[in-house]
């Protein structure tokens, strides 16, 4: 029988969730990959208590992660009735619905039909009776975001779902979200976009500036660039990566020399702070407490305590912030 450690709330920072009461850890676990059944299912059950010894409490879902789609929630709740049957006050579960699920014209997007069966589905998969966070996984271009943001405010209403947030929106998509979230009574709690040392398109188009204005959280997903911060690409591409697969979010021809080049100066700097290049890719997210929460992924415990122990050093120098930004934004 598993039993946490006693002293796993000593060392995880936690942050408040814009002006929410709810706080995340600096980093929280993503189940994006490497829970389905693909994997074998003691590893997966060694990350998840992994990551709640070290204090990481957020665990991140989505209906279609796995693969297959509704993998990862199944392997979550398998899980959670083994494991954190006793803990379930001590952990936030979020999922979202926004991609294709199922076949059909009610099998992806924002429909009010959608969004709120894939919740029923979700919480099925889980074996929970709630979440505490539920997302708008994208924004739906043909359905009016009044029913999108309209089933959010109704998921916490039936007490499905305790916060609402929402993912890859614009600025302007956000505020218009959180304005009709207000209007309902249900404040948008947290957006997650994607953002990285290498990604900066929530500091250009203004997507952060937009988070502070509204005072509304925020969990960067792919911190990590879908493994190029990890230092695995320092000598090229490596046979059994992600971008010498056929993997759809990161191919070889990404991986060029210039590229290389630029992991290998900010490994440099990774290695003046006493940290590998994941770590300081985590600590550059999450620098200065604008971002709430960073997600990482773990194929293995080893990996996500790597991921951890970025936080012992979440300070910048100027001198360090400007050769990244020379690096990066080059």
């Amino acid at each position: 029988m598993y039993t946490p450690h006693p002293d796993r709330y000593a060392d995880m920072p936690y942050r408040r969730t814009g002006r929410s009461g709810l706080k995340l850890p600096a980093l929280s676990l993503g189940l994006w990959h490497n829970f389905g059944p693909d994997r074998p299912v003691d590893v997966q059950r060694a990350i998840l208590r992994r990551a709640f010894d070290l204090g990481v409490t957020h665990f991140d879902l989505a209906n279609n992660y796995g693969p297959p789609p509704g993998a990862a929630e199944s392997a979550l709740g398998d899980a959670l009735k083994v494991d954190f049957a006793h803990h379930r006050d001590e952990l936030i579960v979020s999922t979202k619905a926004g991609y294709l699920m199922w076949p059909g014209p009610y099998g992806e997007w924002g429909s009010r039909k959608y969004l709120l069966s894939s919740l029923d589905q979700s919480l099925g998969r889980m074996g929970l009776d709630y979440v505490d966070i539920f997302y708008s996984h994208r924004p739906d271009p043909e359905t009016p975001l009044e029913e999108t943001m309209g089933a959010l405010h109704s998921a916490v209403q039936q007490g499905k779902a305790l916060y609402v947030g929402v993912s890859n929106y614009s600025a302007e998509q956000t505020r218009e979200a959180a304005r009709i979230l207000a209007d309902l009574g249900t404040p948008l709690l947290i957006h997650q976009p994607r953002y990285s040392m290498l990604d900066r398109r929530p500091e250009d188009e203004g997507l952060l500036d937009a988070l502070d204005e509204l005072q509304v959280g925020s969990i960067a997903y792919s911190p990590l660039e879908q493994g190029l911060l990890t230092g695995r690409y320092l000598n090229g591409i490596p046979e059994d990566s992600r971008a010498a697969s056929d993997s759809p979010f990161l191919s070889a021809d990404t991986v060029t020399d210039d590229l290389v080049g630029r992991l290998r100066t900010l490994d440099e700097i990774a290695k003046s702070r006493g940290q590998s290049l994941a770590q300081l890719a985590l600590a550059w997210v999450l620098r200065g407490g604008r971002v709430t929460s960073a997600l990482v992924g773990a194929s293995s415990p080893r990996q996500l305590e790597d991921s951890v122990e970025a936080i012992d050093n979440l300070d910048f120098t100027e001198d360090e912030l400007a050769g990244i930004d020379a690096v990066t934004k080059a």
